[in-house]
C-alpha cells in the first residue's frame, strides 16, 4: 500500500514547525544578546552594497577629474566601511557563539536530567549508542546551526535586498532579467534539500551505530583478543564505516550539484544582462559608471544567494538533529505519582501479594501468583534455576519493574502509593555487577545523597567491610582515584566497596543480588563476613545461585518457571527432597 504524498507532507509540516518553535523558544531566552547580534549583522550587511554604489561616481566623475576630492574621500570611505564591517562582524560572531554555547549548556542539562529520570525499561532497549550521539553530536549541531541560521539568513537576506535595490536603481530593465532566473534556482535548491534531509537522517542513525561498535570494541577488548574476534569486529566496523562514507558522498554529491546548477542559471542571467547593457550603452541609455556599479552589485549578489541556498542544507541537519534531541527530552519519565511516605521509624516488613508479571510482547508470565512475606529483620533467600523470575521479583521493590497485577507492600503500604525518592531512600542494593564512578574511594563510599558523610564514617564503613587496611596502604588512602570502571581494584575489593557504601546508607531493607557469585572462595569468605555484618538487623532479600551462601537464611523461597514451588529453612527443604534438594546435591557434587 503506497503512502499518500500529500498526507505525508501535511504530517511533516506541523512537525517541522514544532521543531523550529522549540529550537528558537530556547534561543529566545537570550533574546537581548540575539537582538544586539542581529543589529550588528545588519550594519555589517549594509556596508556591502555601499561599496557597489561608490563605483558609479568613481568612474563617471572621479577618473574624469571633475571631483579632485575623490582622491582621498573615496579611499577613506572604503577603509571606514571595511573597519565598520570588521567590528560589527566580530561583535555579532562573539555574541552568537555565547548564545549557542549557553543554549547547548542548558539543552544538555535538560537532556541529562531526562536521561536519569527514564524508567529502567528504557535502558534495557540497548540504545546507548544513540543516546551518546544525542549528547555529543546532535545537541551541538542544533545549537551551533541555530545561531548560524540567524546570522546567514539575516545578513545575506539584507545584503540581497540591498543589492537588488541598487540594481533596480541602476537599471530596472537589467534587474528584471536577474529576477526571472531566481525562481528557477530556488526550485532546483528545493529538490536537493529534500534529498539532503533524508541523507542526514540516515547519517545520524549510522553515527549512533558507529558509537556502539567502537564502545563494544573498547569494553570487550579482552574477549575479542582471547576468542580471536578481530575479523568479526573488523567486519562490523568496516560495514558501518563504509555506510557512513556512502552517506557522506551522497550528501557531498547533492551539495556539490546544487551550486553548479544554480550558478549555471545565474550565468545565463549575467550573459543576458551583458547583452542588454551593451545594447543600452550603444543607444546612450547606460553610462559606464552605472554599468560598472550594476555589475559590481550583481557580482556581489551571487555569494549571499549561494550562502542562502547552502544554509538550507544546514537547516535540514539542524532539524534532523533537533528531532533526535527532542525524542529523548519527550520520553515519558518513570512514574512518580505516589505522594505518601513510610512512617518513621521504618519497620521493613515486605510483602508480595499475588504478584503476576509479564514482559511486553511475550506470551508467558515471568511471575505467577507469587505471595510471601518477609518480617522485619528477617533474611529470605530466593533460589531457583536461571530465568525463574528471582531478579524480576526483587526489582519490583525499588519500582524498576512493575507487577502486571498484584501488590508489593512495605510496612503494609502499597509501594505504588509511595513517593519514589522516599521509597528508594529506605532500600539498599549490593549486586554482582558493582558500579563505581570516576572519583576517589571516599567519593564512591559516600556516594550520592550521602556526600556529606564524614571521613570517620567512611573509615568505619570500610573497616566493617574488611577493606580499611587495604585502603590505608594505598599511597593516597581515601583519596585514591578508583579509575574508570574501578579497573585497578579486584572483584572482591569492588564488592566490599559496594558493601561499605550500603553500610553508610544504613537502609532498613537490603537487596543482595548474586553479591558473591563472581568471586573466588577466599574473596567470597571475606565478602560474606562483611555481608553478615551488613545484614544484621535489616530485612534482607538474597538472590543466590551458590546455595552454600543461603543456608543461614530464615527462610528460602524456591522459584521455578515464575512460581513458588517450595519454601522453608535449609534443613526442611533438604528433607522435602524436592527441587531445592536436587539443586543443592548438584552443586555439592560439582564443588567436589
Amino acid at each position: 500500500m503506497k503512502s499518500d504524498p500529500q498526507a505525508t507532507s501535511s504530517r511533516s509540516s506541523p512537525v517541522k514547525f514544532d521543531l523550529w518553535r522549540r529550537i528558537y523558544t530556547r534561543l529566545g531566552v537570550y533574546w537581548k544578546a540575539v537582538v544586539v547580534a542581529v543589529l550588528l549583522v545588519s550594519v555589517a550587511a549594509a556596508t556591502q552594497p555601499t561599496l557597489a554604489i561608490i563605483m558609479k561616481p568613481l568612474l563617471d566623475e572621479g577618473f574624469s577629474g571633475s571631483k579632485p576630492s575623490y582622491i582621498w574621500s573615496i579611499p577613506l570611505a572604503v577603509i571606514g566601511l571595511m573597519l565598520l564591517r570588521g567590528i560589527c562582524s566580530y561583535g555579532s560572531t562573539y555574541l552568537l557563539a555565547w548564545v549557542a554555547n549557553n543554549m547547548l549548556l542548558a539543552l544538555r542539562k535538560e537532556m541529562f536530567q531526562r536521561l536519569l529520570g527514564l524508567s529502567d525499561e528504557n535502558f534495557k532497549r540497548g540504545d546507548s549508542g544513540r543516546l551518546l550521539n544525542r549528547f555529543t553530536i546532535d545537541a551541538g549541531t542544533v545549537t551551533g546551526l541555530a545561531t548560524e541560521v540567524i546570522t546567514v539568513v539575516v545578513r545575506e537576506s539584507l545584503v540581497v535586498v540591498a543589492l537588488l535595490a541598487v540594481l533596480l536603481y541602476m537599471s530596472w530593465q537589467l534587474t528584471l532579467i536577474v529576477l526571472v532566473m531566481l525562481p528557477i534556482s530556488t526550485f532546483i535548491a528545493r529538490v536537493f534539500i529534500k534529498r539532503l534531509r533524508r541523507i542526514n537522517r540516515d547519517t545520524i542513525s549510522m553515527n549512533a551505530e558507529l558509537t556502539r561498535v567502537v564502545r563494544e570494541g573498547i569494553d570487550g577488548q579482552r574477549v575479542i583478543k582471547l576468542f580471536d574476534g578481530y575479523e568479526r569486529e573488523g567486519s562490523r566496523f568496516e560495514y558501518v564505516n563504509g555506510r557512513l562514507r556512502r552517506f557522506a558522498m551522497r550528501a557531498a554529491g547533492a551539495d556539490a550539484a546544487m551550486s553548479p546548477l544554480t550558478q549555471f542559471f545565474v550565468g545565463l542571467s549575467v550573459a543576458a544582462v551583458i547583452a542588454v547593457a551593451l545594447y543600452q550603452a550603444n543607444n546612450e541609455g547606460l553610462t559606464v559608471g552605472s554599468f560598472a556599479a550594476f555589475m559590481a552589485a550583481l557580482g556581489q549578489i551571487f555569494d549571499p544567494i549561494k550562502r542562502l541556498t547552502n544554509i538550507a542544507s544546514a537547516m535540514q541537519r539542524m532539524l534532523v538533529s533537533a528531532e533526535s534531541v527532542f525524542t529523548l527530552i519527550d520520553q515519558t519519565p518513570e512514574d512518580d505519582s505516589g505522594t505518601q511516605q513510610l512512617a518513621q521509624p521504618v519497620q521493613g516488613r515486605v510483602e508480595f501479594r499475588n504478584v503476576f508479571h509479564r514482559f511486553p510482547d511475550t506470551q508467558t508470565d515471568t511471575l505467577s501468583q507469587v505471595s510471601f512475606m518477609v518480617e522485619p529483620g528477617q533474611t529470605v533467600a530466593l533460589v531457583g534455576r536461571s530465568g525463574s523470575g528471582k531478579t524480576t521479583l526483587v526489582n519490583m521493590l525499588p519500582r524498576f519493574v512493575y507487577p502486571s497485577s498484584g501488590k508489593v507492600l512495605i510496612d503494609d503500604k502499597d509501594i505504588k502509593e509511595l513517593d519514589l525518592r522516599d521509597l528508594r531512600s529506605h532500600l539498599s542494593l549490593v549486586s554482582q555487577d558493582v558500579v563505581l564512578f570516576e572519583g576517589t574511594i571516599a567519593d564512591n563510599v559516600g556516594y550520592g545523597a550521602l556526600h556529606e558523610a564524614s571521613r570517620e564514617e567512611i573509615c568505619n564503613a570500610l573497616e566493617a567491610a574488611n577493606l580499611l587496611a587495604f585502603v590505608q596502604g594505598l599511597p593516597q588512602g581515601l583519596d585514591t582515584p578508583v579509575g574508570e570502571n574501578a579497573s585497578q581494584l579486584s572483584g572482591g575489593q569492588r564488592q566490599r566497596l559496594a558493601i561499605a557504601r550500603a553500610l553508610i546508607k544504613n537502609a532498613p531493607i537490603l537487596i543482595l543480588d548474586e553479591a558473591t557469585s563472581a568471586l573466588d572462595n577466599e574473596s567470597e569468605r571475606q565478602v560474606q563476613a562483611s555481608l553478615e555484618l551488613l545484614m544484621a538487623g535489616r530485612t534482607t532479600l538474597v538472590i543466590a545461585h551458590r546455595l552454600s551462601t543461603v543456608q543461614k537464611a530464615d527462610r528460602i523461597v524456591v522459584l521455578d518457571a515464575g512460581q513458588i514451588v517450595e519454601q522453608g529453612r535449609h534443613e526442611e527443604l533438604l528433607e522435602m527432597n524436592g527441587l531445592y534438594a536436587s539443586l543443592y546435591r548438584m552443586q555439592f557434587r560439582d564443588d567436589d
